[in-house]
């Protein structure tokens, strides 16, 4: 049975909308867009901006999808519900349990960034001590209330948002020469080496690094279940997608590349210091790393947040333990919240201690997950149409039903196959389908056993009536009786 928030009113709906719209707006920004585009735009050349509108093109698309759907069944389960309403039990069990997998090893990972930034600052104390700390500080954030962890989110998320328009601003005034000493100029787009110097494959292959950096969209969904207004909070979200796409990584993408030349940036650093170093603001890099630090807490937020609703609403549906559904008097499922910050503190005692074998190997297998998600969310939509709009629920609409879904769908597959096809992302493909394929396995286990009880039930029904009170037991008993 679908779990919504209707049917679990111990989940406070005390977000407001000011909260869930930050969290829209923040929420796919992270050191994935401040660093990692460094390596995207290596990659890609000045064509790199490109390659962010066509990776957020599909985000977008397959944002709108799941709209569709939260808008019309608000559900704190949102994709794991719709999955198996769609697909059957098996796709809310693998989808479910694929997302938590995905973001209880961000967490760890997120705290072990944060705990190298501050190590940065603070050597005496090493990075496992300071990743532990950080997971306490947002775990005690996270069991106070839903509307604690939505304050923190919007604090995090107006820093970071704060910090980009601020960024666009100066890089605006300096590509029209506004500001003193620009040495912007539009032929940094096609002088060294051409627009795409790599190749337009390059250009494709960079959307597989772009589309991970974009992750954390959807977790507003999850969040407009435990608010006042679901349907209309998840609308204004959903519809918001498109500008902060276009506006934080496709516009920041193209004035970097105009302001600097794209063979100057160094992969692994931030060109967003590198171009506020170049026009004169020394203390970028000091700016940027306190923001990157804002990023990962905010990340560690969400993490904990929406891991802990996943097991919430499994436990409901009963593919996780049953005591994950209790919650504390304000409204927090508080065992789930804990047993995710227990995988965490795990996945940093594993990355002390084998951070180049095991722990690796964790942060590769859950590298493709986000797309076995997405892929999940456009058939399901494509399922789900045609019964919602029978029953009349439908209040937002996939553009161009069921062809676009279909083309977002093609398009995930294909980057699917550019992972198998690219050597540097090939073997965390493999490790991805091996996390796949052991939750597989699990919930084959989990039927079987649960079959086996059903028929050991029916069989111990069966054997209670005849020996009670069957005429064949009766008789059976006085045969019995006639032989002694």
């Amino acid at each position: 049975m679908a779990v919504g928030p209707s049917q679990h009113p111990q989940l406070k709906k005390t977000l407001k909308t000011r909260h869930l719209t930050m969290i829209a707006m923040g929420g796919i920004i992270g050191a994935a867009l401040f660093v990692g585009s460094s390596a995207v735009i290596s990659e890609a050349g000045p064509a790199a901006f490109i390659a962010y509108a066509l990776t957020g093109g599909l985000v977008m698309l397959v944002m709108r999808a799941l709209g569709e759907m939260a808008a019309a069944k608000p559900s704190t389960g949102t994709f794991v519900d719709y999955s198996r309403m769609a697909l059957g039990e098996w796709a809310g069990f693998v989808s479910g349990w694929l997302y938590w997998y995905f973001w209880v090893i961000v967490v760890g990972f997120e705290a072990i960034v944060g705990g190298q930034i501050i190590n940065g600052w603070l050597p005496g104390i090493p990075v496992w001590v300071i990743a532990l700390t950080l997971m306490v500080v947002m775990t005690a954030v996270n069991m106070m209330s839903v509307r604690s962890f939505g304050e923190a989110e919007y604090v995090f998320s107006s820093i970071k948002v704060g910090v980009v328009i601020v960024f666009l601003i100066i890089a605006g005034l300096c590509v029209v020469h506004i500001w003193p000493n620009s040495t912007a100029s539009l032929s940094n787009l096609t002088a060294h080496g051409g627009f795409t110097p790599n190749g337009v494959s390059a250009l494709f292959a960079s959307t597989v690094v772009i589309v991970f950096s974009m992750m954390g969209a959807e977790v507003v969904t999850i969040a407009a279940a435990e608010s006042e207004e679901p349907a209309r909070n998840v609308r204004r979200a959903i519809n918001s997608v498109v500008v902060r796409v276009m506006l934080f990584f496709v516009l920041s993408t193209l004035l970097i590349v105009i302001i600097k030349p794209w063979d100057e940036i160094e992969p692994g650093k931030s060109p967003f210091v590198a171009v506020l170093n170049d026009i004169g603001i020394p203390a970028g890099g000091q700016i940027l790393t306190v923001v990157i630090l804002i990023a990962v807490l905010s990340l560690l937020n969400a993490g904990m947040y929406t891991s802990s609703r996943l097991l919430f609403v499994l436990a409901s549906q009963g593919h996780a333990p049953q005591w994950m559904t209790s919650v504390n008097r304000r409204g927090v499922p508080s065992k789930g919240v804990l047993a995710c910050t227990v995988t965490g503190y795990a996945c940093v005692v594993v990355a002390a201690l084998w951070p180049d074998t095991v722990f690796m190997f964790l942060i590769n297998s859950s590298g493709a997950v986000i797309l076995f998600v997405y892929l999940m969310v456009c058939i399901s939509q494509i399922r789900l149409r045609r019964r919602w709009e029978q029953e009349g629920t439908l209040q937002v609409k996939m553009w161009g039903h069921p062809w676009v879904s279909l083309l977002a769908s093609v398009a995930i597959v294909a980057m699917v196959a550019n992972m198998a096809a690219n050597s540097s992302t090939r073997a965390s493909l493999v490790q991805s389908l091996v996390s796949a394929g052991v939750i597989f396995a699990a919930y084959a286990a989990l039927t079987y056993v649960r079959r086996n009880r059903s028929r050991d039930h029916y069989w111990q029904e069966e054997s209670d009536r005849f020996d009670d009170s069957s005429p064949a037991g009766d008789t059976a008993i006085a045969a019995t009786s006639d032989l002694d």
